[in-house]
């Protein structure tokens, strides 16, 4: 079997906008080292979220209690319940300390970010605002699969009609 490099994602890849990161997200694996096991999956859909302009952004709304962590440094963890069910896994981009993030909404195997959070039993008390790294135990690494601009589909964010104009974006990008 081939020996594949495994490169964490930094802090700089982050530092980027919320547009430019997530399309560079897919094909990259999230790796989960917590509890005594170890996983790690290919990222297959995500969505952005640029600013406190994008209507559909939390950000939006301003600083609150919960997107505090979005206004803060890239290359953390961003991780919100929704209906009360299920976490909600995003990573703050940039540039600089510009709140945007994205939503990891799908991995191999685990399709809807509500169940790839529940499978993975990723928990918002256990990583928000925490840094993307190995040492808090969830992370993304760069395996060095290449995925071809023509393998990635954009459409309109999901379940955001609500911001108007914002929600006929074409942000969420899928393999």
């Amino acid at each position: 079997m081939k020996n594949l490099k495994k490169d964490v994602l930094s802090q700089t890849f982050f530092n980027r906008s919320a547009v430019s990161v997530a399309p560079d997200l897919l094909g990259k694996y999230l790796v989960k080292d917590f509890d005594g096991k170890k996983e790690a999956k290919k990222i297959t859909e995500v969505e952005a979220y640029d600013g406190v302009t994008d209507k559909a952004c939390h950000a939006s709304k301003g600083v609150t209690k919960r997107t505090k962590v979005m206004f803060g440094p890239p290359g953390y963890w961003y991780i919100y319940l929704i209906y009360g069910l299920y976490n909600m896994l995003n990573v703050v981009t940039g540039p600089g300390k510009k709140p945007s993030a994205v939503l990891i909404r799908g991995v191999e195997g685990m399709d809807g970010p509500g169940i790839l959070t529940r499978d993975l039993k990723i928990k918002k008390e256990y990583f928000e605002n925490k840094k993307i790294t190995p040492e808090t135990g969830l992370w993304i690494e760069d395996r060095g699969v290449k995925v071809k601009e023509g393998d990635i589909k954009t459409t309109e964010r999901i379940g955001v009609d609500y911001a108007g104009e914002w929600a006929k974006k074409e942000w969420r990008f899928k393999i």
